[in-house]
C-alpha cells in the first residue's frame, strides 16, 4: 500500500527533532526503520534530502523544498478533518514567534492577553532576541524583522516603519554638553550594538556625507533594553527605536538630540512566515489579529 503521506510525515518529525534517534523515540519506532523510511523517499525521487557529512543534520535544497511543500500538504489535510468535523473555528496548537526584544516586550507581549482571551488552545513560543534566527532551522512559524528583506521564499506582511532616535539622559548632557553636528560626536561616548549584523559605528547621514566611523564608546551590546537603561543611568548617547524610547522621552528620562542634524534614520518592519498559499490555521489567525494592533503601536510611536 502507498503510504507517501505517512512517510512525509516521519521525515518532518526528523526535521523537526534535528536527528532520526529524536524522531523514532517519538513515533516509537527504531532508528533503522526510520532510516529506511527516508531512504525510501530519497529513492523513489532519486535525490538526497540531507546532508550526511556533517555533525548536524541539515537538508539539501531540496530537502527544504520537501519539507516546506510537505507542511503545506499536512496542513491542508489537518484542515479537511477540522473542516469536516466543526472545529474550524477553533485554531489550536503551537505557534513559534521570534522578534526584536524590545519590539516584543513592548508590542508583542501587551496583546497576548486579548489574543488568549479570543483563542485559549493556541500556545505562543515567544523567542525575543536581536539575533535573526533563521525560521526553517529554529523552527520558527513567524519572524518580526527590522531592515530590508532578503531574497528568499518567505512571505511578509508589513507591520509599519520606525525611526531611530538618538537620545541621552539630561544628567548626562549637563555634565558633557549637547552635540549640535556629526562631527561633536567624536567626543561623545555612544553606546552600540555587539550583534552581528550591526556596523561597527552608527551608520549616520548628514550634509550630503556619511558618518559610519570615529566614535567611541565604552559599551557593546547585544540588545537595545542594555543601550537604553544605560542611557538613562547617563553613561552615554544611545540610538534606538523611536518605540523603544517613547516613554522615556515623555517622562524626561530622556531627550532626543541632533534631531535636525541628521537625515531620517528609518527602517521598515516585517512579519515574515513560510506557507505560500497554504498557511496554517494557527499562524494565519496569529497573523490576523497581531498585524494590525502591531500596526497602530508603530503608528503611535511615530506619533
Amino acid at each position: 500500500m502507498d503510504n507517501r503521506f505517512g512517510e512525509m510525515q516521519v521525515f518532518r518529525l526528523v526535521v523537526e527533532t534535528g536527528s532520526y534517534s529524536h524522531a523514532a523515540r517519538q513515533l516509537r519506532m527504531t532508528p533503522s526503520t526510520v532510516s529506511k523510511l527516508i531512504a525510501r523517499i530519497e529513492t523513489r525521487l532519486g535525490l538526497r534530502l540531507f546532508e550526511r557529512s556533517t555533525r548536524r543534520l541539515s537538508l539539501t535544497g531540496e530537502g527544504q523544498a520537501y519539507y516546506e511543500r510537505g507542511i503545506a500538504v499536512i496542513d491542508d489535510f489537518d484542515a479537511i478533518e477540522r473542516d469536516l468535523s466543526g472545529q474550524a473555528g477553533n485554531p489550536s496548537g503551537t505557534v513559534r514567534v521570534t522578534a526584536p526584544l524590545a519590539f516584543g516586550m513592548l508590542g508583542i507581549e501587551p496583546i497576548l492577553p486579548a489574543f488568549w482571551q479570543a483563542y485559549p488552545e493556541v500556545t505562543i513560543d515567544l523567542s525575543l532576541s536581536e539575533e535573526r534566527l533563521d525560521l526553517y532551522l529554529e523552527h520558527m512559524d513567524v519572524a518580526f524583522r527590522v531592515g530590508a528583506l532578503p531574497d528568499s521564499r518567505l512571505r511578509a506582511r508589513h507591520i509599519g516603519r520606525s525611526w531611530r532616535r538618538i537620545v541621552a539622559a539630561p544628567a548626562y548632557l549637563e555634565r558633557f554638553g549637547t552635540p549640535r553636528s556629526i562631527d561633536d560626536l567624536t567626543s561623545h561616548n555612544c553606546l552600540g550594538f555587539s550583534f552581528r549584523r550591526a556596523v561597527a559605528v552608527w551608520p549616520l547621514s548628514g550634509s550630503g556625507r556619511v558618518v559610519d566611523r570615529g566614535v567611541r564608546t565604552c559599551l557593546l551590546a547585544n540588545n537595545g533594553e542594555t543601550l537604553r537603561r544605560m542611557a538613562i543611568a547617563g553613561v552615554g548617547l544611545a540610538r534606538l527605536a523611536d518605540y523603544h524610547v517613547r516613554g522615556d522621552l515623555a517622562a524626561g528620562r530622556l531627550v532626543e538630540i541632533m534631531a535636525d542634524a541628521i537625515e531620517p534614520d528609518e527602517e521598515d518592519m516585517h512579519a515574515l512566515f513560510f506557507g505560500g498559499g497554504h498557511i496554517p490555521q494557527r499562524v494565519r489567525t496569529f497573523l490576523d489579529f497581531f498585524v494590525p494592533r502591531l500596526q497602530h503601536f508603530l503608528r503611535e510611536a511615530t506619533g
